[in-house]
């Protein structure tokens, strides 16, 4: 029980990556505050399956207001929170040639959800965790974040770019008081989002380039998260892990 008497939010945490971190970080022996967006029956399966070990709070992360008042509710849930995940993120597609109305709506919403928010909750982490001894962020880029990606998603590219910098930022400028920040950069994971990438461009697109033949499983995410957790890791800080079966940065 290496997590025993941590109590972390978890952001986006009815998504199959946000479930097996959840999963992965109560059998370590923490608690975990579940982050849903609308689903609340996820969130309370979600619960159920984790024995209970946690609690349930809505936020919608689109919303500037949001994570103000879910950091408030999760501290008011769980004391003491030593950790948060920054793991909610969208994925919006918008062409170069789409009405500058729409190309900024799309950009403003991705950067809301995927940079913003983890921006916002990150600055209320940092006070907390400062006041009472220490605390750790974690935030999930991206392998798009660190090698650009494709031009009608460039703003999901660009906020996993802006999570890694953040990330990178906190761990210089914190560190020094016992707040310490990881990144993990995974490729294709098998979600939700990568079957509908596959529906469309065929399981051959999604593989092209990873060594290993195929996408990672969230379970493996969610032990890394565990693992990146432990009191033991504070060197990880600044750290930014790759999980991409092997797949070229450029």
């Amino acid at each position: 029980m290496t997590l025993s008497g941590q109590s972390i939010l978890v952001t986006g945490a009815t998504g199959a990556i946000g479930r097996a971190i959840c999963h992965a970080l109560v059998t370590e022996g923490a608690r975990v505050v579940i982050h849903y967006g609308r689903n609340r029956d996820a969130a309370q399966a979600l619960l159920a399956a984790l024995d209970g070990r946690g609690w349930c709070l809505p936020a919608d992360l689109s919303d500037p207001t949001a994570p103000q008042a879910l950091w408030d509710r999760s501290v008011a849930a769980g004391g003491r929170l030593t950790g948060l995940v920054n793991n909610a993120g969208i994925r919006s597609e918008v062409a170069v040639d789409a009405p500058m109305d729409e190309w900024q709506q799309v950009w403003a919403r991705e950067m809301r959800v995927n940079f913003l928010s983890a921006v916002d909750l990150s600055k209320l982490a940092i006070r907390h965790f400062r006041d009472n001894g220490g605390g750790r962020i974690l935030n999930m880029a991206s392998r798009a974040g660190q090698r650009g990606y494709a031009s009608n998603a460039m703003a999901y590219g660009a906020s996993k770019a802006a999570l890694i910098n953040l990330t990178k930022s906190i761990a210089q400028s914190h560190g020094h008081e016992g707040v310490t920040a990881v990144a993990l950069a995974p490729g294709w994971v098998r979600t939700d989002m990568a079957e509908a990438y596959v529906a469309r461009h065929g399981e051959a697109a999604a593989l092209a380039g990873i060594p290993i033949g195929r996408m990672a499983a969230p379970e493996e995410i969610g032990e890394l998260v565990a693992f990146a957790f432990r009191p033991s890791q504070a060197s990880l800080n600044g750290a930014v892990l790759d999980i991409n079966g092997g797949s070229y940065l450029r």
